[in-house]
């Protein structure tokens, strides 16, 4: 079974056989999906909880899919 990876800064799943894998000369790797990826964590040094079009952005400011919602709950309001 091929192992499953997911992007180091966008956190989006990487299918197998596509994607680049960066290794640091400190041993740590990173994969990622696409070249915007590697260029903004490796070159340009973006951390993605402050890069808006990433997982961890949405998931620390709450935003897109990491937003727990809440069940609507009906008021009392005397009618029936």
């Amino acid at each position: 079974m091929v192992e499953s990876r997911i992007c180091s800064f966008c956190g989006e799943p990487i299918e197998p056989g596509t994607g680049s894998m960066y290794v640091k000369k400190d041993g740590t790797t990173y994969n990622f999906c696409k070249n915007k990826c590697k260029k903004n964590l490796v070159e340009l040094k973006r951390v993605p909880r402050t890069t808006r079009w990433t997982q961890a952005y949405a998931k620390e400011t709450g935003r897109g899919r990491y937003t727990k919602r809440k069940a609507k709950t009906h008021t009392e309001t005397g009618e029936e």
